[in-house]
């Protein structure tokens, strides 16, 4: 594929107003297979990285979501380049997920791991044997340390220094682990994914992402998904906005305050 092919294919999948270059650069690198440059909105591409086009596109969708945020970005600026535009945050990944999909019911990229019967039958091992074994040894664990928490209070013993000094484990992850064993988590999603799902507080919105994480979304992208639908109100979110902005301002009186005060003190 040449430059302008991989370009038509990006657009294809999703449109953009902000115009950009697609450059193949004809090197190898070590260090990355491409990058994305914000001011002059080029996707540099080391195509020697890659041994067939599929990989090749994988990248290029990469690189095209962060000029995506990029635009997002230039926009609620008023065309200002703000930080944070190449940034792998949540938000990145979620784009970056839902391009790929989008892709794919194109044709213009594929993960074909039915193509390799020994990486199909290793993928459903990994699955039944670990993942989901793992999300079940990991249930098990927050009910036992819940136990340990009772057992701690009736015997006048400090959780925390019992978790700190007896389990020698973090509290952080005991207090993870332990939300996990609370709440009703399908484990074959596994443990890292099971802790973002405890985290939500309804119950049918944790049904919910639970069943899109068995689907195949990643945890990230349903997370993100779920963090826009609940800030789908614009009141909401121009009142939070506006509450926001009331406590800096409260701050920077006080601080203007202050400031004037020890001017007039010297």
């Amino acid at each position: 594929m040449d430059n302008e092919t991989i370009k038509q294919k990006l657009l294809e999948i999703q449109p953009t107003e902000l115009d950009f270059q697609v450059i193949l650069t004809g090197k190898e690198s070590t260090r990355v297979n491409g990058l994305y440059n914000p001011e002059t909105r080029e996707i540099l591409l080391h195509n020697k990285n890659f041994k067939e086009d599929n990989q090749l596109i994988y990248t290029a969708i990469h690189e095209y979501t962060h000029h995506l945020v990029n635009e997002e970005k230039l926009a609620e600026s008023g065309g200002k380049i703000m930080a944070g535009g190449k940034a792998h945050n949540a938000a990145f990944w979620a784009k970056f997920h839902a391009l790929l999909q989008k892709a794919e019911s194109l044709g213009i990229y594929k993960i074909s791991i039915e193509e390799s019967p020994e990486l199909k039958e290793l993928t459903e091992k990994i699955r039944r044997d670990y993942i989901e074994v793992n999300g079940k040894l990991m249930q098990e664990f927050g009910r036992l340390l819940s136990q340990a928490h009772a057992l701690c209070e009736k015997s006048n013993i400090r959780y925390e220094d019992y978790l700190d000094r007896v389990l020698c484990l973090p509290r952080t992850t005991a207090k993870e682990i332990t939300k996990v064993g609370m709440v009703e988590v399908n484990p074959a999603i596994g443990f890292d994914n099971m802790k973002k799902v405890a985290s939500i507080k309804k119950s049918e919105d944790r049904q919910a992402a639970e069943q899109q994480i068995l689907e195949g979304k990643p945890a990230d992208t349903v997370a993100q998904l779920m963090k826009q639908h609940k800030n789908d109100d614009p009141r909401q979110k121009l009142e939070k906005e506006k509450n926001r902005l009331e406590k800096t301002i409260t701050a920077l009186q006080q601080r203007l305050q202050y400031v004037e005060e020890s001017l007039e003190n010297l």
